[in-house]
């Protein structure tokens, strides 16, 4: 079984050990997390801290910030130290290793004596695993659709693409030489063909439309027929030259706002992105949903605690868990992010208002969570990154030498079904 390697821990050792000399007395809890700088995360999470302190006189919460880039292995580094942080927080394809060395307490207790209705929270499957709970999921999103009104009006499209086959159709009459010098200089869709983890999301978005996925009831199904033809629509889009070569996400994301790209499949947070936009191009660009059904969405990160520490510390940090799962908390995490929150149920009537743009970013998260949908495998999540440097390795070679999907689908399948 895939785990992380505790060969990895010397070089990580010295930063773990730094953040992990907190006061060790039941008054004071640590909190290792990449977003306390964060704008609108770590604004968050300081107000959940500030309302858990004041509903435990003398109990204060210690948040540290680690880098994002080294973070995984800086926590590894505290687990096995024996020194784990109290308040736990991980991205979602980062927990399983730790709840497999039995470093993460099962939540399932704790849910049940609180009475934590989780029922529709958005994403939470991927917090079950082996018949346990192991965390609460912070954030889940439903993909949209970025695009340039003025290019899809001039290409003779009044509306958006609502199907895969119109999205190309869109693609193909915005592509082309608008300056006539004889070089492409508009793109109808943007593709990265450059980094691992967004070329597999990428063919997953174009194979969940296709009736695929890369498992089912937790095994691969990569070679299956509806699999194979997100590989086969992905390539026609790049063989066809209806996107950017050897372009990463954020030169897409540059080209969109800088009036350039016709279409861009993303996440809630392009929309950050268009207002950069200038003054002149940002009244261009618009957010709809995505012409894939269901559209891709994906498990962010999670909240959880460490199995060693004293059930009195345990006890705290589930409260500051359900401060931060609790309704009112909930709401927030809407108004600072500007994305949806996972409890179902909330009221954004205020968010909807102020932004009419979050009542898409509702529904599209809604159709995604409805359908099960996660960017992390199923069933693979210990090997999530195998994974997508295997499919990019593959759909590199398909590109390179014009192969067959349904081979290169075959080929990644075999490599899968050996992971060890």
């Amino acid at each position: 079984m895939l785990k992380l390697k505790k060969a990895a821990l010397t070089s990580a050792l010295a930063l773990g050990t730094a953040v992990a000399a907190t006061t060790a007395s039941a008054e004071t809890l640590s909190f290792v997390t990449w977003q306390k700088t964060d704008a609108a995360y770590g604004a968050w999470w300081a107000e959940a801290v500030e309302t858990f302190e004041a509903q435990h006189p003398g109990v204060t919460i210690e948040m540290t910030q680690v880098g994002r880039k080294e973070y995984a292995d800086t926590l590894f580094t505290m687990f096995a130290g024996g020194t784990p942080p109290d308040i736990v927080h991980l991205a979602a394809f980062e927990y399983q290793p730790f709840a497999e060395e039995g470093w993460i307490e099962p939540l399932g207790p704790w849910i049940e004596k609180s009475g934590l209705d989780l029922t529709g929270w958005a994403g939470q499957p991927t917090c079950e695993r082996n018949g346990e709970t192991y965390c609460l999921m912070l954030f889940y999103a439903g993909f949209v659709m970025a695009y340039n009104e003025e290019l899809l009006k001039a290409a003779g499209w009044d509306t958006p693409p609502t199907t895969f086959e119109e999205y190309i159709a869109a693609a193909e009459a915005i592509t082309g030489d608008s300056d006539g010098d004889g070089i492409v200089d508009k793109y109808g869709v943007g593709l990265s063909m450059t980094e691992p983890a967004t070329v597999m999301h990428q063919i997953q978005g174009f194979a969940l439309d296709s009736g695929g996925d890369w498992t089912r009831d937790g095994k691969p199904i990569i070679d299956d027929p509806a699999t194979v033809e997100g590989f086969a629509k992905w390539k026609s889009i790049v063989q066809a030259g209806l996107t950017p070569q050897q372009a990463k996400g954020n030169d897409l994301r540059q080209l969109m706002i800088e009036g350039n790209l016709g279409m861009y499949i993303d996440g809630p947070w392009i929309y950050g992105v268009l207002n950069k936009a200038s003054e002149e191009m940002r009244p261009k660009l618009k957010i709809t949903y995505s012409p894939l059904s269901p559209p891709l969405g994906g498990t962010s990160n999670i909240i959880t605690m460490p199995s060693e520490i004293s059930d009195e510390r345990k006890a705290l940090v589930w409260d500051f868990i359900e401060i931060i799962a609790s309704e009112d908390f909930q709401n927030k995490f809407a108004d600072y992010s500007g994305n949806p929150a996972p409890r179902p149920g909330l009221d954004y009537a205020d968010n909807i208002e102020a932004d009419a743009t979050f009542e898409t970013f509702i529904e599209a998260t809604r159709r995604a969570a409805e359908a099960k949908v996660d960017r992390l495998p199923k069933g693979l999540e210990l090997y999530n990154s195998q994974l997508s440097k295997v499919i990019f390795t593959e759909t590199q070679r398909m590109l390179a030498e014009d192969l067959d999907p349904a081979q290169v689908a075959a080929t990644i399948q075999e490599k899968v079904l050996a992971f060890d």
